[in-house]
């Protein structure tokens, strides 16, 4: 019979093609399970060296890692006798290999040959009985990639249960792609796109965005439908000044602007203003872009409207980030609502009398949108809420009892879904 044991390399021996993308996707794993990074932070640094498809590559592997953790955790504690701890090297390189099997339907030859020399020095023999075991019964992930039992238990109390499965099934693939444009495309255009709201388009993946109609051109750009909910509770600008605080990357600012605002974008990055500028050097739109940290920044004057999309912590946008849910708890929930807190404070400041405020964030998180508010408006005599109107919002979307507007993993499912978001129109008072 032939021998079925993993050969060890010796010394100086090559690794086989590919080891040094899944070796990239390893660090990159740990810099967010471990560290707690954000994905698109941590992978500058975790694929230097490699090229631009190899990078997608280590960072595809990644983010269906993190997505279906749960699922393939499940799968190899049932086909060990002892469970490993969740931070051995073992676990983590049978993780990034199975998702390349079960998700990305790699060759299986090639997952083997690349995984081994991630544990040199470990339990090479288990992590080639695992995924050879994995292929010989032809391991299956469910229908719907599970969340994390705490991120579960939170939302079941927040919203229900139903909205938890909601979840899973948005979770379990990547999204389309929405766009938004800065006038209403034409009848004949974009006959392949679903228009959700106006001045919207649904497309599904899989296409380069640099490559479709238009894109030289500027008259659009990439938006969830959801994140755009925000800059359409403010009307027609008509040359008003608008100051759209934690601006970056720019999508409500090219709003704004679209809609005749006199906007001033605000953000501390100088990384992502980069990449807000460069929108509005396509888009051919104009606004006045400043770098600064609004807990110190303030304007020379008031504003006749100030849109704040809150630093939070972005369990609304899971489905894009699928490494959220593993690195957010309730401590930097807490956190982040303490920030908004102080932000909304001072950006009241800065609204003309009669003014108005609209603050989101892309939460599914209460504290930083419902109960945020309801705070808010306990401090601040004569601010009310200005109820979001069902006309100013997609078919599918209604304002709620409170004339908030809050989306949910449920919404929109049958037509690839939305970000979860808080959005909230505030009036500040006469004078």
């Amino acid at each position: 019979m032939a021998d079925r044991r993993p050969r060890r390399r010796s010394a100086g021996e090559a690794d086989p093609p590919g080891t040094a993308t899944r070796r990239a996707a390893l660090r990159l794993l740990d810099a967010v399970l471990r560290r707690g990074d954000p994905l698109d932070v941590a992978m500058h640094a975790a694929t230097q060296g490699l090229t631009g498809a190899d990078r997608a590559f280590a960072v595809a592997i990644v983010s269906e890692t993190l997505r279906w953790m749960v699922d393939l955790d499940a799968l190899i504690d049932g086909a060990t006798a002892q469970i490993l701890p969740d931070d051995v090297k073992s676990r983590a390189v049978m993780r990034i290999a199975l998702a390349q099997l079960l998700v990305l339907k790699s060759p299986g030859h090639a997952v083997v040959s690349t995984a081994l020399p991630l544990v040199d020095g470990g339990p090479r023999r288990l992590v080639h009985a695992i995924l050879s075991r994995a292929q010989q019964d032809e391991w299956q992930l469910p229908d719907k990639a599970t969340l994390p039992l705490p991120t579960a238990e939170r939302w079941a109390e927040q919203w229900n249960l139903a909205t938890v499965e909601a979840a899973e099934a948005a979770w379990s693939a990547p999204p389309p792609i929405d766009l938004s444009f800065a006038a209403e495309p034409g009848a004949g255009e974009w006959p392949d796109a679903v228009s959700l709201a106006p001045r919207h388009r649904r497309l599904p993946r899989g296409q380069a965005v640099e490559a479709m109609p238009g894109f030289s051109e500027g008259g659009w750009w990439v938006q969830d439908l959801a994140a755009s909910l925000p800059a359409r509770l403010l009307d027609a600008g008509e040359g008003r000044t608008v100051l759209d605080l934690c601006a970056a990357p720019g999508g409500k600012t090219m709003q704004l602007a679209a809609a005749g605002w006199n906007v001033v974008a605000v953000d501390s990055s100088a990384k992502r203003l980069e990449r807000l500028r460069a929108n509005i050097e396509r888009t051919g739109l104009s606004a006045d872009i400043v770098q600064g940290d609004i807990r110190s920044w303030a304007p020379d004057g008031q504003a006749d409207a100030v849109l704040l999309d809150a630093p939070c912590s972005a369990t609304g946008i899971f489905r894009r980030h699928p490494d959220v849910l593993h690195r957010i708890e309730p401590r930097q929930i807490a956190e982040m609502a303490e920030l908004q807190t102080e932000l909304l404070a001072r950006a009241a400041r800065w609204i003309k009398p009669g003014g108005t405020l609209v603050y989101a964030t892309c939460s599914l998180e209460q504290a930083e949108g419902e109960d945020q508010i309801s705070a808010f408006l306990e401090r601040h005599d004569g601010w009310i809420i200005d109820p979001a109107r069902a006309e100013e919002l997609p078919a599918a979307i209604a304002p709620d009892e409170n004339g908030f507007v809050r989306t949910l993993p449920d919404m929109l499912a049958a037509d690839g879904g939305l970000d979860g978001f808080f959005v909230t129109r505030l009036r500040a008072p006469a004078g």
